[in-house]
């Protein structure tokens, strides 16, 4: 999970855009793309996902606080999520970003 602070709102309120820096960052991650779909709302802010075969990147934007909450969520241990955090913190200009990383299907009743 990646949180990124003090981007600019132009950055964050074009969904032509958001789509191009979420699908560059899969693809320089290793990632395969499947499909994306990016929606802008009213007055402002985009959410959007790019479905992976690895599983997904989420985005939701706030451009009027300057911030935006982004989920990397992959099953491959190929996938360099650092990568995608720093590529997606730099290409949106933000001032901070914090990250964390939430291990999931380690629990007891779903191993094998």
């Amino acid at each position: 999970m990646l949180e990124v602070y003090g981007c600019p709102s132009e950055y964050l309120d074009d969904p032509d855009e958001i789509r191009r820096l979420l699908l560059d960052a899969a693809n320089k991650a290793g990632a395969t793309v499947i499909d994306s779909m990016f929606h802008r709302f009213a007055p402002q802010g985009v959410s959007g996902v790019v479905v992976i075969a690895e599983s997904h990147l989420t985005i939701h934007t706030w451009p009027e606080l300057g911030c935006a909450a982004i989920d990397v969520f992959s099953c491959s241990p190929l996938i360099d999520l650092d990568q995608i955090g720093e590529h997606l913190a730099r290409e949106l200009r933000a001032r901070r970003f914090d990250a964390k990383v939430v291990e999931r299907g380690r629990t007891p009743h779903l191993a094998p």
